[in-house]
């Protein structure tokens, strides 16, 4: 009996203190973001973020541009991100800085931001593929590659316009993360039994 108290005892001591522990674990982050008109783009920005496994506390005032939230420092994730993020989204971020748990803020400036968007390339390239599956996969592919800012593919004429950081990436890595997933550009093929993986409406004809 005596036990069974001393290990309930433990349990209720080690609780809270997990409680105050996650509390402290995280970061806070908060962006100007340029482009935000109405309820729907603060809608659609928000949805972006959601990608963001583990986001809380998401606040946007359309008025202002402020953007904040928290996320888990654990996941370590960087200013770099989340201004990318806010680009893939369809805004402009004018600055953004973060607080970490540890107490230290890491800021980037509208120059630091200016400069990174006067290195935003954009291209074309052929893509195979079928269906709205494929658009989905072969835009989150492209996305996957850190530098890339807004992907773009046409269903119907099979080109892809994605939208990058040249400092960054370049369309090769793109073209190769798009075959790793399965679809075939013009110099990248993807293997064959990543496409023998790809749901039947998916298998568009391959070009030995």
């Amino acid at each position: 009996m005596k036990k069974i108290v001393i290990i309930i005892f433990a349990v209720l001591m080690v609780v809270p203190a997990m409680n105050m522990s996650a509390q402290k674990s995280f970061d806070q982050f908060e962006v100007q973001v340029d482009g935000l008109g109405c309820p729907f783009c603060a809608y659609g920005l928000e949805k972006k973020f959601k990608e963001f496994k583990g986001i809380k506390k998401v606040k946007i005032d359309i008025e202002t541009g402020d953007f904040s939230f928290a996320y888990p420092t654990e996941k370590a994730l960087s200013l770099d991100a989340v201004t990318q993020q806010v680009n893939k989204a369809g805004y402009t971020p004018m600055s953004g800085k973060v607080t970490r748990a540890d107490g230290t803020i890491e800021e980037i400036s509208a120059s630091n931001l200016a400069t990174i968007n006067s290195n935003e390339s954009t291209k074309q390239a052929f893509v195979a593929g079928n269906c709205e599956m494929c658009e989905a996969r072969i835009n989150k592919a492209a996305l996957s590659v850190a530098g890339v800012l807004k992907s773009n593919w046409d269903r119907e004429t099979k080109m892809l316009e994605v939208s990058f950081n040249s400092k960054q990436t370049n369309l090769k890595k793109i073209e190769k993360a798009i075959a790793k997933a399965g679809h075939d550009t013009k110099n990248h093929k993807a293997k064959a039994d990543t496409y023998g993986e790809l749901p039947g409406c998916c298998k568009y004809e391959r070009i030995e």
